[in-house]
């Protein structure tokens, strides 16, 4: 189908906003779980150094490290942010335009091979962190922000598709 007119806010407009709000939601998610403490590292009991993602990049850039910075900058915060965007744009009243709406689409079908890589990050940073006897890693609320932005995203996404599909049915 191939209606210019059509789109998920139109044929589904209760569904559209309220996938709109979840939006809104994992956004606040996700800027405190950046902000916020996720990991305390506490070494031989007398070191004690808490990190946020946000605290953690800024870190790497004291310490010189760019390249690191920029890969977990991107992946924790620009595309994710990047997503929130894209969603948002296909869930809009205003995007009736089937080429645009299939451009969006096909940005997020691209771009959801990365969607769980922001995970990743954060679970190599507690792993190279956690140091057995020598260090001791206590979780935070940042990380379970963080982690319900992520799934939030997936689940939203995976409904967006499927809604999409339904209007724009593919013919063979």
């Amino acid at each position: 189908m191939t209606d210019t007119s059509e789109n998920i806010a139109r044929r589904f407009p209760i569904e559209a906003r309220r996938l709109r709000f979840s939006l809104a939601a994992i956004l606040v998610c996700l800027g405190l779980g950046l902000f916020a403490p996720i990991i305390t590292l506490e070494k031989f009991y007398f070191f004690e150094n808490t990190v946020s993602i946000i605290s953690g990049l800024l870190e790497l850039i004291d310490e010189g490290q760019y390249l690191l910075f920029i890969i977990i900058a991107l992946f924790s915060i620009a595309l994710p942010v990047l997503k929130l965007f894209i969603l948002n744009k296909l869930l809009s009243p205003k995007l009736d335009n089937y080429e645009s709406f299939q451009k969006h689409l096909d940005w997020m079908h691209h771009y959801g091979k990365w969607s769980m890589l922001d995970v990743f990050v954060v679970a190599v940073l507690l792993a190279a962190v956690k140091l057995g006897s020598v260090a001791d890693v206590q979780l935070h609320y940042g990380i379970y922000l963080f982690a319900a932005a992520v799934l939030l995203t997936m689940l939203v996404t995976a409904r967006v598709v499927k809604l999409s599909d339904t209007i724009f049915e593919k013919t063979s």
